[in-house]
This record gives C-alpha cells, sequence and structure tokens, in this order.
C-alpha cells in the first residue's frame, strides 16, 4: 500500500530518491532518527493555534537532523 502510495510521487519527482519504509512504533521516533526529515502540516483557516499534528510538533522538538515543514494541499 505504502509503495502505491509513493509510485506517483516518484513519477512526477524522478530526480528526488523516496523511499518508503514501514516500522512498528512511534512515528515520531522514526522520523527523529532521519538525516532529513520531511513532515506535514495540515492546513487550517483559523489564524489561532499551531497548524501541526503531535508527530510533527515531536520531530521539531527532538531531531538532531533538518526538518521541512510542508503544508498538505
Amino acid at each position: 500500500m505504502l509503495a502505491e502510495v509513493l509510485g506517483p510521487w516518484k513519477q512526477k519527482v524522478p530526480s528526488v530518491e523516496v523511499v518508503g519504509e514501514s516500522r512498528p512504533g512511534k512515528a515520531a521516533s522514526h522520523l527523529v532518527e532521519a538525516s532529513l526529515v520531511v513532515v506535514g502540516r495540515r492546513i487550517r483557516r483559523s489564524p489561532l493555534g499551531a497548524h501541526i499534528g503531535h508527530v510533527t510538533h515531536a520531530v521539531l522538538h527532538h531531531a538532531t537532523a533538518p526538518v521541512a515543514v510542508v503544508a498538505h494541499g
């Protein structure tokens, strides 16, 4: 299922290496270990609040690697 979701992105941007990996455990812990982390954030209409979820929040606070936060959309 993961390969199915990543397939169109691999075709759309072939110059970017995309590696899909599914592991048991907490997503934030696995992302913190990565060398470059790209996480998503929700697009909300409200001007108040942090517009990120708990996994993105945890990665931002604990990652030692660079983190890119990209809005879904």
